[in-house]
């Protein structure tokens, strides 16, 4: 490989706070800024940042490959994960609640770390992708009765840095891994959020309403008049008790309170002035005698939402009623919080009850409860510190395996049971480039940060003759690094500004991200985009594609473009001799395609170039030790399987599609629909 044409400014810091890191290669990239980042989603892996001379490359002319032009903003590839968590084991929201991680979608907000200024700090952050598979499965238990099923490669944040569950102190599995009596950084276990019961709710009304409401029934010279009205700037609140206010047979309506104006929010309100509605909540608010649980626990989340507040770090519940501030106190002490009392000495007597024991209090009152107001429940910028119970006292193998899960998020971590977590990488065994044969394709990244710029320039160069760009190629524009650098964008603004006709062949998800872009790119120039779907058995997607999206959510990827209005080929790429050539498994994988509404398949056979080969044989022989023979015998005369087997699974592959519809040349008016790029062999492999 040739570094000749890659150059970087001198180094000027990063605005994520990533370190530049010394190049550990024997052939470091001239002036290169070797970056590692303190995000778990590239734990153990370097980028190396270069200002590329050019962008737009020539494909050599002996080639196999029917394109000429390509762009690369990547060399080498990210996808590579590990899957982690039970799937049960609770998230943190961005809106202060929890979720099981199964249930996650990209999309979804969530809470992450970052590092700023001298504490790792909360911050939102976006999931970008989800993935689930089965593998030996271990619990750690911390001293607080806090306990995290995950895979051994899975790590936490430790007081001494990022751990995995398991490892070796030398040999092939050396690793920093936990140890009892290491400490992990959190705030310990969530708590379980309170049942939906009418105790619950009726809990919620009285705090509410005592706390924020106006009830009452007046006596005027004509006649008597029924009042109850709640007037609120938080939606949530209000419709939370309208909810259950019409739950209990008191129908309210709502109005506009009060404008917005430049200094406060809108406020709504909901009103009902029958008599036997006011009745009605009377009863509702009534102190009860003996107060089950599941109504202090609603009574709390109704008093916060009318009366609570936390800001800077400071819990609050504030109130001039004696038997307010007594029932609140009371439901706190009964689960264990403690509070400080403190009186101002304000005329209205107004008093506050200041819960102690910082951030992890605050969490454990706010999943218990469950107040509705969101925003009160914000965390964001608060800084990590250890603070609870937190040490190991206990690794243990459960001796099976389960289904785990792990995730993709923004800042590449994420709070799992209230202890940092974050995605693993394991399967460091590609080869790329020039460098390491066996870990560098995953762990060592060329990245052109200029790759935007570049395409601009490029395109508006005389010489330039607004030919197909192929994208993709080489490897996965859309890895998981994009999500960081955000280098496709640009790329395809450039594109699309200079009507210049593209194709981008992905298994990533990321690319729905800038399907906004690749719709105005598609208004004024020719798109094409595929995807690589070798197969669909799960089982065998975990064997050795282990760190792509599944073939379900691609597949779900390529239903979006599709209606999108874009004709979707699909790469059947690359298909394994004696995993995935046999007849049941072409049918149904082409099956899917066509059900996912693909105009095309392709079928490509798996080629080997040297040291993806050595890499291959020895994973084969550990996995399926009995095809070693056939595989010798397949690619005994290079890195190509023999004309005539590749012609006889094209065939099958062929057959298999007109039966489900994807023959191309028969759609509609009998014209060529496109068919994507057949990528070289380093794609391939990168689907492995």
């Amino acid at each position: 490989m040739r570094w000749e044409n890659l150059s970087a400014p001198p180094d000027e810091g990063h605005p994520d706070g990533s370190a530049p890191a010394t190049p550990p290669l024997p052939l470091a990239l001239p002036g290169a800024i070797a970056r590692t980042f303190d995000t778990p989603s590239f734990a153990g892996m370097t980028f190396y940042e270069v200002r590329a001379k050019s962008i737009i490359n020539r494909v050599p002319g002996e080639s196999r490959v029917p394109f000429e032009w390509t762009i690369n903003p990547y060399r080498g590839c990210t996808h590579a994960c590990v899957y982690c968590l039970a799937g049960e084991t609770p998230i943190l929201m961005a809106d202060g609640r929890t979720r099981p991680i199964s249930e996650l979608e990209p999309g979804d907000r969530i809470y992450g770390t970052e590092r700023q200024g001298a504490y790792r700090r909360y911050v939102v952050t976006t999931v970008l992708d989800k993935w689930s598979t089965v593998k030996p499965a271990y619990r750690v238990t911390l001293a607080d009765g806090t306990t995290l099923v995950a895979s051994g490669d899975h790590r936490f944040l430790s007081e001494r840095g990022w751990k995995y569950v398991t490892g070796t102190m030398q040999g092939v599995d050396q690793r920093p891994y936990l140890t009892t009596n290491n400490r992990l950084i959190g705030t310990g276990q969530f708590a379980a959020g309170p049942k939906d019961s009418t105790d619950y709710r009726r809990g919620y009304l009285c705090g509410m309403v005592r706390g924020d409401a106006h009830l009452g029934s007046y006596r005027y010279p004509g006649g008597v008049v029924h009042r109850f009205r709640l007037a609120l700037a938080d939606a949530e609140a209000l419709r939370r008790t309208e909810v259950f206010l019409h739950g209990f047979g008191v129908p309210t309506s709502r109005f506009l309170f009060a404008p917005a104006t430049a200094a406060r929010r809108a406020m709504h309100a909901i009103r009902t002035s029958r008599q036997r509605d006011i009745d009605a909540v009377t009863e509702l608010v009534r102190w009860p005698e003996r107060p089950s649980d599941d109504w202090r626990l609603g009574f709390l989340a109704g008093i916060f939402d009318a009366e609570g507040s936390c800001s800077r770090g400071v819990f609050r519940i504030s109130n001039g009623d004696d038997e307010i501030l007594d029932h609140s106190s009371e439901a706190l002490h009964r689960f264990g919080f403690h509070t400080v009392l403190e009186d101002p000495g304000r005329p209205n007597r107004v008093r506050q009850i200041r819960l102690t024991g910082g951030l992890p209090e605050r969490l454990r009152f706010f999943h218990l409860t469950d107040p509705a107001i969101t925003r009160k429940r914000d965390i964001e910028g608060a800084a990590l510190k250890c603070q609870a119970e937190l040490r190991v006292t206990a690794i243990e193998p459960l001796g099976l395996e389960l289904p785990l899960w792990d995730i993709t998020t923004g800042t590449g971590d994420f709070i799992a049971n209230g202890v940092v977590s974050h995605n693993c990488f394991a399967r460091n065994t590609h080869t790329y480039l020039d460098l390491d044969a066996g870990a560098d394709f995953d762990r060592k990244v060329i990245v052109k940060v200029n790759a935007g710029e570049l395409v601009r320039r490029d395109l508006a160069a005389p010489r330039w003759r607004g030919a197909h760009v192929a994208m993709g190629t080489n490897v996965d524009c859309y890895q998981r690094a994009e999500g960081r650098y955000r280098l496709m964008p640009p790329i395809i603004e450039a594109l699309r500004d200079f009507a210049n006709p593209f194709s981008i062949l992905t298994k990533g998800t990321l690319i729905l991200r800038d399907l906004p872009l690749l719709r105005q790119a598609a208004e004024v120039t020719r798109v094409g985009v595929s995807y690589s779907v070798g197969f669909v058995d799960e089982a065998l997607w975990r064997a050795v594609e282990p760190g792509t999206p599944s073939p379900r959510r691609r597949l779900d990827a390529v239903r979006q473009l599709t209606d999108a209005g874009f004709p979707v080929g699909v790469l059947m790429a690359p298909i394994l001799p004696g995993l995935s050539d046999s007849d049941e498994s072409i049918e149904a994988t082409v099956a899917a395609i066509a059900a996912a509404g693909a105009v095309s398949v392709t079928p490509m056979a798996l080629h080997l170039r040297p040291g993806a080969r050595e890499w291959y044989a020895h994973w084969l022989g550990r996995e399926f030790p009995h095809l070693v023979p056939r595989y010798r015998e397949l690619y005994r005369s290079g890195a190509y399987a023999p004309q005539a087997y590749q012609r006889e699974l094209t065939a099958r592959v062929r057959i298999a599609a007109r039966r489900h519809g994807l023959h191309r040349g028969e759609h509609g008016d009998n014209r060529r629909q496109p068919e994507p790029p057949p990528p070289p062999a380093a794609e391939q492999l990168s689907l492995l």
